[in-house]
């Protein structure tokens, strides 16, 4: 039980990469507290988190609303008193050749991805303090590789590194870490891409030395465990690769 009654906020919490998280989480006995904008989705979610966790709790909010950020955090503290980690793993965009890009596509990206982890960030810092706690944040390949038609989503990805490497800076003199989760995992959606463009995905797992992807919550749950867990207390400012070795950083 290595993150025995951490309080955690787990954005975009009720499927994919944040219920996996969320998961594993619950199973080393933290408190979630899971965000996603999918009221059903979420009410789901938390049924099974609870079965883990009892005392963790579904949280329904719109992201891209920025004046409603620090009412997550606020909803947290009054539950539970503390916050000891802000995982910002929610993120939308839309895929477009460069030349087709729009202000609303970049707008887009940015306001479900750069910004609710920018403000929770702020929101939280006060609480996290107290706690020396965790920040995990989440990069990409699309912006470490510059994938082709993925002009906003890696634009976003790469300022999210950007204020995650200040944050270690400017914070770990309150003993807080603040790291990022660059992965690859086969979530619901990548499964109805795969059986839609078949090639290009097999031509993706010819690429991967370990020719699969990862699991949600077995890869990438895992490895948020272990950076909000005291094992993890000397790394920041760090992008971890979970991605079977995809991207090799230098």
């Amino acid at each position: 039980m290595r993150l025995e009654n951490k309080i955690t906020i787990i954005t975009g919490g009720a499927g994919g990469i944040g219920l996996g998280i969320a998961t594993a989480f619950a199973k080393e006995g933290a408190i979630v507290a899971i965000v996603d904008l999918n009221q059903q989705a979420g009410e789901e979610a938390i049924k099974k988190l609870q079965a883990i966790s009892p005392n963790s709790m579904f949280i329904q909010a719109d992201l891209s609303d920025t004046q409603a950020l620090p009412s997550i955090v606020d909803q947290v503290i009054k539950a539970y008193g503390k916050l000891d980690v802000l995982v910002n793993n929610a993120h939308a965009s839309r895929m477009k050749s460069f030349e087709d890009l729009t202000q609303e596509d970049f707008d887009f990206s940015f306001n479900t991805g750069f910004y609710p982890t920018f403000y929770l960030m702020q929101a939280a810092l006060p609480h996290l303090k107290e706690t020396k706690g965790t920040v995990i944040n989440f990069a990409s390949g699309a912006g470490l590789n510059g994938d082709v038609h993925q002009a906003s989503y890696a634009a976003a990805k790469e300022a999210i590194r950007a204020i995650t490497r200040v944050a270690a800076n400017e914070w770990g003199q309150y003993g807080i870490t603040c790291n990022l989760i660059s992965p690859i995992a086969l979530t619901p959606g990548v499964e109805q891409w795969a059986a839609a463009h078949p090639d290009t995905y097999q031509a993706m797992l010819d690429k991967n030395p370990l020719g699969r992807l990862g699991n949600p919550e077995a890869d990438i749950g895992r490895t948020a465990v272990f950076l909000a867990s005291e094992d993890a207390n000397y790394i920041t400012g760090q992008t971890m690769m979970v991605d079977g070795g995809s991207i090799k950083l230098r």
